[in-house]
């Protein structure tokens, strides 16, 4: 780590990658929220996949590599490949997932055919189109850096001038039309941007693993909170520590691609999401159960005394240990947790309920009568 902060201050083209593998990571990080909320998920996958034909078109068309002219063919056909999706959910009665799933294979098997075509050419090998399918950071420049900037800066000015009605859509779609909001347009502007987004990506991750850098961060950030403004400021932070440290380590190693290396720090976040989240975390749910099943022991302990001490005058009264000997749900660590709760008293070999174990469970019992 020492070295490659030592690295980073004085190689100036690992500040320009860093920096921009940090502002993709936040603005995926933001936009992905929106997308793993409105349960489109495989949106991102397939904008991505279905970029491709519009850079091998681009690159017929100029027969030189441009990367602004082949991202802007990347952008058309993104945004193309989205008014198809929509259109096929909205006048077909196939569902969101199979109109994806059809967008996907349809353009992206085009765009293969296209750069298989693009290899038998002549300028065949000044093309590189194949960086594109898993991306290289290392050919981003001061100007892509700036532009990711710029582009990220206006984004999230849109995101916070339409933070209302992008939530609203996002949790009562029929609601926001009662209240005169244009849906259709809300949705279309998030969809917008969100290919926007991927098509900035592409550079640096690549078709293949874009929807990986969109979806990881939200996925991560998701488990930690039930609030939309948290979880899209989590989403945004994951995402760029995992473009900074991914770009760290791949600088750091020989032969390690950047882009591939930075969705695996983003999937590592959703990982220790699902198991450590004290939310939803698998850690923290296995724990409650194991709570809530030893309270289940204590209070079923708790009852089969009364069943006992009812019958006493006196609930002070000791009673030996070996009754509860009928009982196969008690162990001596369940009587010293109510020992600890000031429900029973234990005595040697005797036990005896409190007034206020007496209480808890003459409560438990009537709620079994009921």
């Amino acid at each position: 780590m020492e070295q490659y902060l030592e690295l980073l201050f004085k190689d100036y083209t690992l500040q320009i990658i860093t920096v921009g593998t940090a502002v993709l990571g936040a603005l995926c990080g933001v936009l992905g929220s929106f997308a793993v909320l409105r349960k489109q998920s495989l949106l991102g996958d397939a904008i991505s996949h279905a970029s491709l034909p519009g850079i091998a078109l681009v690159f017929l068309i100029l027969g030189v590599k441009d990367n602004n002219g082949l991202l802007l063919g990347a952008l058309a056909s993104g945004l193309i490949s989205a008014v198809f999706i929509k259109g096929i959910i909205s006048k077909t009665h196939l569902k969101s997932d199979t109109a994806l799933g059809i967008v996907l294979s349809t353009f992206f098997g085009f765009g293969m055919l296209l750069l298989t075509y693009i290899q038998k050419l002549p300028n065949a090998n000044q093309s590189g189109l194949e960086k594109y399918l898993f991306g290289q950071a290392a050919t981003l420049l001061a100007s892509d850096v700036w532009l990711m900037v710029a582009i990220t800066t206006i984004s999230v000015a849109i995101v916070l001038l339409f933070w209302k009605e992008f939530k609203i859509v996002l949790f009562d779609a029929d609601y926001t039309l009662t209240l005169g909001f244009n849906v259709k347009w809300v949705d279309t502007l998030i969809t917008s941007l969100i290919v926007v987004a991927i098509i900035m990506g592409l550079q640096t991750v690549g078709v293949v693993l874009m929807s990986a850098m969109l979806l990881a961060p939200a996925a991560a950030a998701r488990q930690w909170t039930n609030s939309l403004a948290t979880m899209v400021f989590l989403a945004g932070l994951f995402g760029a520590i995992s473009g900074v440290v991914g770009t760290a380590i791949s600088a750091s190693a020989n032969h390690l691609a950047t882009g591939p290396v930075i969705v695996l720090i983003a999937t590592g976040f959703v990982v220790f999401s699902f198991v450590f989240s004290p939310i939803r975390g698998l850690l923290f749910k296995q724990i409650k159960l194991w709570k809530n099943r030893n309270d289940l022991k204590l209070m079923k302990t708790l009852s089969f005394m009364y069943e006992i001490v009812k019958t006493h005058d006196n609930i002070s009264h000791p009673h030996k240990i070996q009754l509860l000997n009928n009982f196969q749900g008690y162990t001596k660590k369940s009587l010293k947790k109510l020992q600890s709760e000031d429900l029973i008293l234990l005595n040697k070999s005797n036990w005896s309920l409190t007034e206020k174990g007496y209480q808890v469970a003459k409560n438990l019992y009537s709620h079994q009568e009921s």
